[in-house]
């Protein structure tokens, strides 16, 4: 059961890296000029909450299934998450985009690195767990 957990931690994760690797290229778009404030804003607006929810999914399936470490490790990110939205901050506006564009991008590369380095400990866990179900048969 464990591994099929992991496998979808990590099926999860790489969604939200790539998202993360998404915005972090938008935001790069924009200070060079390449896309415009409202496009912007309308392209990542439409992926905050799925990404959200997905890491609040991941978070809670480890919490139901009892890994207690790796759910300890997400807290800090949901914590994050729910506060952005339960304060309606998740949103980016194309007014104040420029303004609060160092924020983003700061948020952006630390949203980046956590999956990143979740992804790689996600993998670990996932062949562990699958050389413990197939009984170190060699």
């Amino acid at each position: 059961m464990s591994a099929w957990l992991f496998i979808t931690a990590v099926a999860a994760n790489c969604i939200n890296l790539f998202a993360q690797v998404h915005f972090t290229i938008l935001y790069a778009d924009l200070e060079a000029d390449y896309i415009n404030p409202i496009e912007l804003c309308s392209k990542i607006n439409r992926l905050i909450t799925p990404e959200a929810l997905l890491h609040t999914v991941l978070s809670a399936l480890f919490l139901l299934h009892g890994n207690w470490f790796v759910f300890l490790l997400n807290l800090p990110l949901l914590a994050y998450n729910v506060q952005k939205i339960y304060n309606k901050t998740q949103l980016l506006d194309a007014t104040e985009i420029f303004r609060t564009l160092g924020k983003h991008k700061k948020e952006s590369f630390l949203k980046l690195a956590f999956h990143l380095l979740m992804f790689f400990y996600y993998l670990y866990r996932m062949i562990m767990a699958l050389i413990v179900e197939t009984g170190n048969d060699y």
